[in-house]
């Protein structure tokens, strides 16, 4: 596990790294759901869960220099989305990947690796506008690829908000980067920020405008 600098000390406590894992799983879980939907072998279903999972971090890693990505260099990641392709693979009957429980776990992880993604992008000095930019890909990395690899529109580029979440808390850790404040405060704001915006989205159908949309209420 990479650890995080935050002004000079170091942000990987075990609750940290715990909420990571589990956003890891969450996500991978989606990718071995979405495995099943599509009636691939256990092989077809584990690639998916580790793509679900990791894309994204694997992504920003490389792009901000960090080599080898964490999900390659720590086996904990590999192990998790293996657990996550197993638990789906044998009880997918008992589990709904569209239930708002497992939805909101989903935004809770989206919401980690988002500022986790931005608060390591800046640490690497890279520019606060593009380290927002590598939050949101952290986020939003793993489904992009899920999706695509079964042929689906990415969630991310439907009416839906998730991409726009992530960034949001993305921006608010780069405000208390750029005005030098306590960055763990400014992270726990933008986890807040993206959880909530994904829970409205769930539970009030909060999303952007639609193409198309102005022109049918005219």
């Amino acid at each position: 596990m990479n650890e995080i600098l935050i002004h000079g000390q170091h942000l990987a406590g075990p609750f940290l790294i715990a909420l990571d894992l589990l956003g890891t799983f969450v996500f991978a879980l989606s990718g071995a759901a979405a495995g099943v939907r599509n009636k691939l072998d256990l092989f077809g279903l584990m690639v998916l869960s580790f793509a679900a999972g990791n894309a994204g971090g694997i992504t920003r890693d490389i792009l901000i220099g960090t080599i080898p990505p964490a999900a390659v260099s720590d086996w904990h990641y590999l192990a998790i989305c293996v657990l996550a392709g197993l638990v789906t693979f044998f009880w997918h009957p008992k589990i709904d990947v569209h239930s708002k429980p497992l939805l909101l776990l989903d935004g809770a992880g989206l919401a980690l690796f988002a500022v986790t993604g931005t608060q390591k992008a800046l640490s690497t000095g890279l520019n606060p506008v593009m380290a927002a930019v590598m939050g949101m890909v952290t986020g939003i990395g793993g489904g992009m690829l899920r999706d695509l690899l079964v042929n689906e529109t990415p969630i991310v580029l439907r009416a839906d908000l998730y991409a726009v979440a992530a960034l949001g808390a993305g921006v608010i850790v780069v405000i208390g980067h750029v005005l030098h404040y306590p960055s763990f405060i400014f992270m726990i704001a933008g986890v807040f920020l993206c959880f909530w915006l994904r829970v409205m989205a769930i539970y009030r159908s909060w999303h952007l405008p639609l193409a198309g949309s102005r022109g049918q209420r005219d």
